[in-house]
């Protein structure tokens, strides 16, 4: 029995032990095949026999890792209770010699803990080929079996370089949503974005309205002005760092209008004017690029008002009968006109009396003696001037004189002085001493001659003032009369009487008979003209200039107008006939009617239109239109000067209108007077020549449009007749007051030259003037030269205008031709040839007119942009236009080569645009490639 237990106890030892003896089996095995190395092909076993107790714990389990360039990285794991812990990488056993271990004792626990570190480079997992990453995983074991950790992946890390999408720049109007895309750059591990503005990180959670979760992609939900800017998308990972390239984002702000002013009071105190109320783009302004307002910025209405009138006194009645007081009365009223709507009550007294018998009263018949005393005295005063009266007359029968005009420089309303004097012998102002005068008996006659009222004055001819007749009969007005507002005239009556002239002419004055009140206007003509002036170009796509000379009309075809592979003969004319614009009301003709073909032709660019006015420009005294003809003949206006338009644009500088327009026609401009201070520009001119009679010298003063190409027809009739200009010509300014236009013939010289009488001062009515319709006007007047010898000219002609302005030209000339100065018509002629066509037409050269347009129709946050390009030009109003065009920057400098056609002060841009911050050198000084330096020297030795 006791053999048995033992034997039975023994047995139950042995069993007991079996699992530890596999354990240590399994162990050297394992150990022995990691000694080994995987090369083999043995694998460790997966499992020992299990035993009751614990199974390894890892407490630290390898992470996925990666190689950054050719650093290896270290995976570690640590697991207790365990006895061995080996690495297994993609399915194989790592070398011992690859493991490194450590243990350690847990004191809470009291098991043994083991730590195993091994080391993967980039070449292991380079040379791996698998259909999955290189992973490893470690297996540790105890007593009581093993256990497994989970796989770490290892992969070599990297970023490429290039995104696959960067951000693209918007613009957006303001509270408008904003998404900028951005893909970044392939990489292991996946890179992280981030997003920059102006190189500053954003962060989404201190700003609600940015969101950068959404796939890398940046969102602003509702655009501020603040949100301006250039953002850059950031990729990342644990290798570089990668920028995208910047998109510009621009918030941009849309031009509101702000409410009307009240309407401004009325211009005038009373009569026409005009009232205005304006708004401003202010609601919000324009802001970085954002459009314009369209519509209006100003409107007008025109205003009446009721203007006081004071009252003015009729004529005295006549006197009464002599009351027995000796004393007669006479009254008068204030009527002529009555005061009205304000105006003041006549000043003085209504009535008057004085004594009617010169302080001689008779009350009674006492001193019935005293009337005979006083009836011999004034018997005795008749028969005196009688007497007296006799003697004169029979001393001018027996006298012979002749006659010299002498004029005073003093002309006031009209009326002229003339004294009748003979010539002495011996005078030192004549040429000729030699030529001794006939004439022996003085006389004087003095006399104002009044040419107030046209209707009143007698045509003289040269033919009827010096050819001798039987008597005189001129008719004349007492100075002393006029004052006392009496109308009756005296007529003074002479006979014929011969006299003795120089050269032995004999010379008389004809009679001037009344001519039933016919409208009188002395020599005064409109002078033969052409019907119109014409000039054609053919111009192609690289565009060019149309000018006719001498006339201040030109047409700029831009770059660009015409499509490629395209040619159109272009022609413009000027109606030089009358005009067919009919004025309706107050509105007068300001420029001439230009045309421009042929109409069926479409730009795809505005040309720029040139066209001359007469008015003096000023927005307060006067409205002007631009007015085209239809086909059907009617004029239609196409806008005011002043309105904004996006169709066509209007540029009134002092002289000339340049007009931006896409359409071809006949247009004009046309201004209604605003006030009576409206003026327009009259040039006057003073030609000669010799008349038939060799004696006689003909003066003709002309007063027309200032606008080159009316004074060119006159020019061109003058050539025909042998007239030569005297003075260089003048400007008048004629205000629309109503008041007539006075030429007179002033200071000519005594004894050398005589002018016809009543011929010195000649008057044109308002109306003719006002509303000539640009038909030429001019006045004659005849002078005659008492010698051939006499051939110096020396006067002046005064021109004004009754309340308004005056001009005077000295006309200081020989007559005759060969020692007669020339004077030029025109200050500046136009080119030579009228058509201009390609880069030679244009004062920009091509190459920097491109960059100007590439900078400036860009937007930009500072707001330096095309519009503060218009404005450095002077270009401050109706700027919507140019906001509806392809590119505002290249209309501007169209206008800009319109207004300086002449010119071409390209320094003056050059500083424009130096003030503007975009360049850095004036535009002569530029350094440009060899073909651009070509142009602009072209450009320069054309008249830049």
């Amino acid at each position: 029995m006791g053999t048995a237990a033992a034997a039975g106890e023994g047995a139950g030892r042995a069993l007991r032990w079996l699992p530890w003896l596999g354990l240590c089996f399994w162990a050297a095995g394992a150990a022995a095949a990691a000694a080994r190395g995987t090369d083999n092909g043995e694998a460790l076993p997966e499992s020992i026999p299990s035993a009751p107790g614990t199974l390894p714990h890892f407490i630290e389990e390898p992470d996925d890792a990666y190689i950054i360039k050719s650093n290896p990285i270290a995976l570690r794991c640590k697991a207790r209770p365990a006895m061995q812990i080996f690495f297994k990488c993609n399915g194989e056993w790592v070398h011992q010699n690859e493991h490194v271990s450590e243990e350690s004792l847990d004191e809470s626990s009291g098991l043994k803990v083991r730590e195993v570190f091994i080391n993967v480079t980039r070449q292991q997992v380079e040379d791996f080929h698998g259909p999955e990453d290189y992973w490893c995983q470690c297996v540790a074991w105890s007593h009581l079996g093993t256990s497994k950790s989970r796989k770490a992946s290892v992969r070599i890390a990297y970023l490429r370089k290039n995104f696959e999408q960067d951000p693209q720049g918007r613009e957006v109007p303001i509270e408008g949503m904003i998404v900028l895309h951005c893909r970044p750059p392939e990489g292991v591990p996946a890179a992280e974005v981030e997003w920059l503005k102006n190189e500053e990180p954003i962060d989404s959670e201190q700003d609600e309205n940015i969101d950068t979760r959404a796939d890398h992609n940046l969102i602003i939900r509702q655009a501020r002005l603040s949100d301006s800017g250039n953002y850059t998308c950031m990729a990342a990972n644990i290798v570089a760092k990668r920028r995208s390239l910047s998109a510009t984002v621009v918030v941009y702000v849309n031009g509101g209008w702000s409410s009307w002013t009240e309407w401004s009071a009325c211009n005038v105190r009373c009569g026409r004017g005009w009232q205005k109320r304006s708004r401003t783009c202010t609601n919000p302004a324009p802001l970085n690029g954002g459009a314009f307002c369209e519509g209006m910025s100003v409107q007008k209405i025109t205003c009446t008002s009721l203007c006081p009138v004071d009252g003015s006194w009729e004529v005295w009645s006549e006197w009464s009968v002599c009351s027995p007081e000796c004393e007669h009365l006479r009254i008068r009223e204030c009527t002529a006109p009555p005061p009205r709507n304000g105006g003041k009550f006549c000043e003085g007294l209504s009535q008057e009396s004085e004594n009617c018998t010169d302080g001689l009263c008779i009350l009674g018949m006492e001193n019935a003696s005293d009337i005979a005393l006083y009836s011999g005295l004034g018997a005795a005063v008749v028969a005196v001037a009688v007497l007296v009266i006799g003697v004169t007359l029979y001393r001018r029968s027996q006298s012979d004189y002749g006659v010299d005009v002498i004029d005073s420089s003093a002309l006031t309303g009209g009326f002229q002085t003339f004294n009748f004097k003979t010539v002495r012998q011996g005078n030192s102002l004549l040429l000729n001493s030699s030529l001794q005068p006939d004439l022996t008996v003085s006389r004087t006659y003095s006399g104002p001659i009044c040419l107030q009222d046209p209707l009143d004055k007698e045509l003289m001819t040269e033919s009827s003032l010096f050819n001798p007749l039987s008597d005189i009969k001129v008719k004349v007005q007492s100075s002393f009369m006029v004052s006392l507002g009496v109308s009756e005239r005296a007529e003074y009556h002479g006979k014929n009487h011969s006299g003795t002239f120089p050269h032995g002419n004999n010379r008389g004055f004809t009679a001037v008979h009344p001519r039933n009140k016919t409208p009188y206007i002395q020599n005064l003509s409109s002078l033969p003209t052409r019907t119109e002036l014409r000039t054609t170009g053919v111009f192609g796509h690289l565009g060019g200039r149309l000018v006719m000379p001498n006339t201040g009309v030109s047409l700029l075809i831009p770059h660009g107008a015409i499509p490629e592979e395209n040619s159109w003969e272009i022609y413009m004319s000027i109606n030089q006939g009358e005009p067919s614009l009919q004025s309706d009301g107050s509105e007068v003709l300001l420029s001439p009617e230009v045309t421009c073909g042929p109409p069926d032709m479409t730009v795809t660019t505005p040309f720029a239109l040139t066209i001359p006015h007469c008015a003096d420009v000023s927005s307060e005294h006067w409205n002007i239109h631009l007015k085209k003809r239809t086909q059907q003949g009617r004029w239609e206006e196409v806008m005011s000067v002043e309105d904004e338009s996006t169709s066509c644009y209007c540029l009134l500088d002092p002289f000339a209108c340049h007009v931006l327009l896409d359409s071809f026609g006949t247009y004009a401009l046309t201004g209604e007077p605003i006030t009576d201070c409206a003026v327009k520009q009259l040039k006057v001119a003073v030609f000669g020549c010799m008349s038939c009679n060799s004696l006689d010298y003909n003066l003709r003063v002309y007063c027309v449009d200032n606008t080159p190409c009316a004074f060119q027809e006159v020019v061109s009739d003058e050539k025909h007749h042998g007239g030569q200009l005297l003075e260089e010509p003048k400007l008048l300014h004629f205000k629309g007051n109503t008041f007539s236009l006075q030429i007179s013939v002033l200071d000519i010289p005594p004894f050398l030259w005589r002018i016809k009488p009543f011929t010195a001062c000649q008057e044109v009515p308002f109306s003719r003037v006002w509303s000539s319709n640009r038909q030429p006007l001019h006045c004659a007047f005849s002078l005659e030269r008492y010698t051939p010898t006499t051939t110096q000219l020396s006067c002046k002609i005064c021109i004004r205008q009754l309340k308004g302005h005056e001009q005077i030209l000295q006309v200081q000339t020989s007559i005759l031709e060969n020692e007669r100065e020339t004077i030029t018509f025109f200050a500046q002629e136009d080119s030579t040839f009228p058509a201009q066509t390609g880069p030679k037409a244009f004062k920009i050269p091509y190459s920097i007119r491109q960059r100007i347009c590439a900078t400036f129709d860009t937007p930009n946050a500072k707001g330096k942009d095309w519009q503060m390009l218009a404005q450095k030009n002077s270009i401050n109003r109706n700027l919507s236009y140019f906001a509806t065009q392809s590119s505002p920057s290249a209309v501007i400098l169209n206008l800009w080569e319109a207004r300086h056609q002449h010119d071409g002060d390209l320094d003056s841009l050059a500083c424009a645009l130096e003030e503007i911050g975009r360049t850095h050198t004036k535009l002569s000084n530029i350094t440009e490639p060899q073909l651009e330096e070509a142009d602009f020297s072209y450009s320069r030795q054309n008249g830049l």
